[in-house]
């Protein structure tokens, strides 16, 4: 909970101040502001990310999976993977 409001805080200050450099010149002359073209671009990317996300998930969900996942149960047999420690 505390990394996104330090995230908050920061765009507040950036909002604000605005970004400087070490020797201090300002350079207003070509500089845009960050809503609506640096907004924009962001959530086109989530947008883009989400939708890729999302037919992986419900299209091939089993992608990732392993193999032994797909073997019926049996109580009465332990499976060999399970040994004792000794």
């Amino acid at each position: 909970m505390a990394i996104p409001a330090l995230v908050v805080m920061h765009l507040m200050a950036l909002h604000v101040h605005g970004s400087s450099n070490p020797l201090g010149i300002t350079g207003n002359i070509d500089r845009l502001p960050m809503h609506p073209y640096f907004i924009f671009k962001d959530l086109i990317t989530v947008f883009v990310f989400l939708l890729v996300f999302s037919l992986f998930v419900f299209f091939s969900p089993n992608t990732m999976g392993h193999p032994d996942n797909y073997i019926p149960g049996n109580p009465l047999v332990t499976p060999a993977s399970i040994v004792p420690e000794w």
